[in-house]
């Protein structure tokens, strides 16, 4: 008994066992990528800057992902599930008031992107184009986005479609609106950054604004059609 209480022991490094080293040198290597696909874009990242940045081995970068891409799409993965967990948060602490649960749920969308101006460049200002397999998640993202807000409009009476038709028509008014969103904060990260390479002026209250502007036309143009 004592030689395998010694045994385990010895496992450990650090007090951390062999899963939990796994984790942490996984989080190590997300949030170098973080670094750098945001200071200088994906194409311009290599692994092995990513495993330098990372104080981790190529070899152990290679046990967690296959490829670059199968980092980006964790990494895009993470963050959406970040993004995600903070509106929906948002939403069950929104009030009875329609427009201002509104403004709460975009407002902690683009702080959930913009607090930290990492997450904005490498989501959104850098995202387009990866490959086919980014853009499939993109997509998947996108479709998640929609479906919470038809959940948001439903909690709210905006919309109580009868038939198949009229649901498939409120689904992709509900995915051209987050499009709409997406883009809105791309031109955002535009006007901020400057597209000759000075910085802008713009904050993320002007940011807010644009989103809930944009939000309360589709919302009044639903409600409209509604009649």
């Amino acid at each position: 008994m004592a030689e395998v209480r010694t045994t385990t022991r010895q496992r450990r490094i650090r007090g951390l066992d062999a899963g939990e080293r796994r984790e942490q040198r996984r989080r190590q290597l997300l949030d170098a990528a973080l670094d750098l696909f945001a200071e200088q874009g994906y194409a311009n990242t290599s692994i092995e800057q990513i495993c330098q940045t990372a104080y981790v081995g190529t070899k152990s970068f290679y046990e967690l992902f296959d490829s670059k891409e199968a980092c980006y799409l964790a990494l895009l993965e993470r963050t959406s599930q970040e993004i995600s967990e903070r509106v929906v948060a948002a939403l069950d602490a929104a009030p009875d008031d329609e427009r201002v649960a509104a403004r709460l749920l975009l407002s902690a969308f683009a702080h959930a992107l913009v607090d930290d101006p990492r997450i904005a460049r490498t989501t959104f200002g850098g995202a387009a184009g990866i490959s086919p397999a980014v853009e499939r998640q993109r997509r998947a993202n996108r479709r998640w986005s929609a479906g919470f807000l038809e959940d948001v409009w439903a909690r709210y009476g905006a919309a109580t479609p009868k038939t198949a038709a009229a649901r498939r028509s409120l689904h992709r008014l509900a995915v051209g609106t987050i499009g709409g969103l997406f883009d809105l904060v791309v031109d955002w990260l535009h006007d901020v950054e400057g597209d000759d390479g000075t910085a802008g002026q713009p904050d993320v209250d002007t940011l807010i604004d644009d989103l809930t502007a944009f939000y309360d036309v589709v919302r009044d143009g639903l409600a409209h059609r509604g009649r």
